[in-house]
Parts: C-alpha cells; sequence; structure tokens
C-alpha cells in the first residue's frame, strides 16, 4: 500500500500467488521484482495474506524467486535490509536448500561455492554468510573449505522428513516462465501462471 503512494510500480513485475479451489483461485500472496537491478535483487517486496500466513506460502514465494534467478541464470538476493521475519526466512530457506543439496552429494565431488550458487539461484555472499552461521566454513591447508558434517546433515534431513508439516517450495519442472530477456518483442509473454 505505501509503495504504491510513494514510488512508482512501473520499474517493478508483480507475481501473483493463487490457490485454486472448485470456487475458483484465490490470491494468497506477491512478491515484486525489479525490471533492472543492479545489486540483482530476485525480490523487493513480499506479502501474504493474513488468513494464509502460517501455510508455508512465504517460502514458496521465496523459492519462486530463486527458481526465476535460476531460470534467468542470474543468482539473486532478496532486497536490503531485511526486517527481522526476512532475515529469519530467508536464512531457514536457504539453510535448507544447502543442506538439501549437500545431502544429495556423494562426497567426493570437489564443488565450489559458484557452483552451488548456480544450482540454487541464490548469490554467492548469501551462501557464505548461511554456512558461517552454521559453522561449516573452515580454513584448511591455506584455503577455506565448506566442512559438511555427515552426521549433522543426516540429522537434520531425518528432522525434515519427521515434520508433519512438510515445506512448500516451488517445483521448477512445474513452472512454466520465461525469462523477460528471452521473450520476443511484441509477441504474448508466458507468465508464471499468467502476464506480467
Amino acid at each position: 500500500d505505501h509503495k504504491t503512494l510513494y514510488y512508482d510500480v512501473d520499474p517493478f513485475y508483480f507475481y501473483v500467488i493463487t490457490e485454486v479451489d472448485e470456487e475458483g483461485a484465490h490470491i494468497v500472496g506477491y512478491f515484486s521484482k525489479e525490471k533492472v537491478s543492479a545489486e540483482e535483487y530476485n525480490l523487493a517486496c513480499i506479502l501474504t495474506f493474513p488468513q494464509y500466513q502460517k501455510c508455508g506460502y512465504g517460502k514458496f514465494i521465496i523459492s519462486l524467486s530463486y527458481e526465476l534467478s535460476k531460470r534467468e541464470g542470474k543468482p539473486g538476493s532478496p532486497e536490503k535490509p531485511l526486517s527481522d521475519l526476512g532475515k529469519i526466512s530467508y536464512r531457514s530457506y536457504w539453510t535448507h536448500v544447502l543442506l538439501t543439496l549437500f545431502a544429495e552429494q556423494k562426497g567426493d565431488e570437489n564443488i565450489q561455492i559458484k557452483d552451488i550458487s548456480l544450482m540454487t539461484g541464490i548469490k554467492t555472499e548469501d551462501i557464505i554468510s548461511t554456512l558461517q552461521s552454521l559453522n561449516m566454513i573452515r580454513f584448511w591447508k591455506g584455503q577455506h573449505v565448506v566442512f559438511v558434517m555427515q552426521d549433522f546433515l543426516k540429522k537434520y534431513m531425518s528432522e525434515q522428513k519427521r515434520k508433519k508439516k512438510k515445506l512448500r517450495l516451488c517445483d521448477g519442472k512445474y513452472l512454466s516462465w520465461v525469462p523477460h530477456a528471452e521473450r520476443k518483442k511484441g509477441g504474448a509473454g508466458s507468465g508464471a501462471g499468467g502476464s506480467d
């Protein structure tokens, strides 16, 4: 509400998330993203309507913004500074994505932070800060390395499996969206469930 009063909305794309039932589509929330972001932000503003909060849609919206970043081939980050709730939500999302990725690795691969960034769509500085918060960055043989303890990973993954409420994340294979830079001028756009 305050952004439309004080700021021009033309420089932003808006992605509206709906829940569909037998009565039709109901708006759950939205996020906005700058059309051109010098800081490589992939999300400017996020909102989940009160009646849909605590249902996992916030994480879904965050994951959708990263799926778009992956499609664009440009890792992104949310607009800073983050609110206290934003910091908690993003740190939780980044932790889940990184630990899930590490759990899927064989352990003998030499994977670099820039590779993780391209695989996840998460900017390197957000990956590094998350790994530091998990105490997974170590200095070894003159360089910084990611130190993954298998016991820690197994415990985290088993906790995730036991949770009654599963994380609601966007699955990129079901996403029908073409990056704006790849769309033909004057042609119909292919939005994430509609035009944007």
